[in-house]
């Protein structure tokens, strides 16, 4: 990878080989024991601390009220997205939904992006 490129999220490094990002939707499978999750908590935000590090993971959000986890992933296809999110320990009761997603147009783009011929 080259020195000094960095994503939206100011990871070091990442999309120097063409990385996409992803948003992996993760829900816990009805019927999981939830204190055998929590009992993972340490080992799985370790990892999550490592994939971070690795530019492999962005921002992730909770919504435990829903079963459910929101990961920002990087990775080349949504294929190896899976894969990162797989090496999480949690992932052993998670249904995954990826997601292709890019930012919004510039304003600029927007017009052209809709098909304004001006």
């Amino acid at each position: 990878m080259s020195a000094g490129r960095k994503d939206r999220a100011g990871h070091s490094d990442v999309g120097a080989t063409a990385m996409a990002t992803f948003m992996v939707i993760c829900t816990f499978r009805e019927g999981t024991d939830m204190t055998e999750v929590f009992a993972t908590v340490a080992e799985e935000q370790a990892q999550a601390a490592a994939l971070v590090a690795d530019g492999r993971v962005g921002s992730i959000y909770l919504a435990m009220a829903r079963g459910t986890v929101f990961i920002e992933t990087f990775a080349e296809d949504p294929q190896e997205a899976v894969a990162t999110i797989k090496t999480l320990p949690m992932a052993a009761w998670w249904d995954l939904d990826v997601f292709a997603v890019n930012a919004p147009p510039e304003a600029g783009d927007a017009a052209g992006a809709a098909g304004d011929a001006s």
